[in-house]
């Protein structure tokens, strides 16, 4: 799969495409509906398939610090779709310029003039152009006159609910996992390449994997039981997201993974982070002894969780 941040380098290899847009934060059920659609149809056409994803998210560029947190880091979203067969990705800067282009600019410059869109697919809520003023329709009227196909995708629907990363990220923060895995279709993922911390849980008889996440804000915090995917294997355990209050009280809220009967060097390593069951918040204890004694406990829960003898 390539990934292009230019016109010209992705025109230099197609010469047309079928694409689909948007944000894809959690690669959610409904992404993943449409993603299918992409590859029958542009196989179908004998065409390439494109993910045009936007960077950062609108959210991020107007609100900053107050949009909402990520449910997928950008790498998160091009190892989804690469491993789901999507031809290519184009990394659409969401700035300045962008937000006060046009809706019929947009069309022009991006989806004929630049891509080459033979064919766009999109749910009946895509918005997009200067103050959102392009909508569905606007796509399909411009289509017909310059000779692009706009299909709608259909909402999915779980238990009545349309599926959306702000339900998603909605059942995360309740620790509704239950929930979670039914929007998703999947344990929700965080990724993250193992760095040496201050080794307190080695001090305590409990050696974590500790995983900087590079972000001030995530969709959980607390105590989880995890299953954890480190090469071709799957490791279980237990994991703490926040901000060790007791000990450090950091600043950007970390990942630390205890992993039950293991003991390897795994420095630099990736592990993938699977969240099963939320066992309690985040809260500071009075000295290490009680953190010590608090972790034994979140480690026989998550034992039994996990159905770990």
């Amino acid at each position: 799969m390539s990934i292009f941040s230019e016109f010209s380098s992705f025109k230099a290899e197609y010469d047309a495409c079928v694409a689909t847009i948007g944000k894809y934060d959690g690669l959610h059920l409904g992404h993943q509906h449409v993603v299918e659609s992409l590859r029958a149809i542009a196989k179908a056409r004998n065409l390439p398939s494109v993910v045009i994803l936007s960077e950062p998210h609108p959210e991020e560029y107007f609100a900053g610090d107050k949009a909402p947190p990520r449910l997928s880091r950008f790498q998160d979203k091009v190892d989804f779709l690469l491993s789901n067969g999507v031809d290519a990705i184009y990394k659409m800067t969401f700035d300045k310029a962008l937000c006060e282009l046009s809706a019929l600019d947009f069309i022009q410059q991006f989806l004929v003039d630049g891509l080459h869109v033979s064919t766009l697919i999109v749910g009946d809520d895509f918005r997009f152009g200067h103050k959102r003023s392009g909508d569905f329709s606007l796509l399909q009227e411009k289509g017909l006159e310059l000779g692009f196909e706009v299909l709608r995708e259909e909402p999915c629907l779980v238990e009545g609910e349309r599926v959306s990363s702000t339900l998603v990220r909605q059942a995360l923060m309740q620790g509704d996992f239950e929930a979670v895995r039914n929007y998703l279709g999947r344990n929700y993922v965080i990724t993250g390449k193992v760095e040496e911390g201050k080794k307190l849980g080695r001090e305590l008889g409990i050696p974590t994997a500790n995983l900087m996440l590079g972000s001030s804000k995530l969709p959980l915090h607390g105590i989880f039981s995890v299953k954890v995917q480190h090469e071709d294997r799957t490791l279980l355990g237990v994991a703490s997201v926040g901000y060790n209050p007791t000990v450090e009280n950091i600043d950007i809220p970390k990942l630390e993974v205890f992993l039950f009967d293991f003991d390897e060097d795994i420095y630099g390593e990736t592990l993938h982070v699977e969240f099963v069951q939320k066992l309690r918040d985040e809260k500071t204890f009075d000295n290490l002894d009680a953190l010590k004694t608090q972790m034994e406990k979140d480690i026989e829960e998550a034992r039994l969780s996990l159905q770990v003898p």
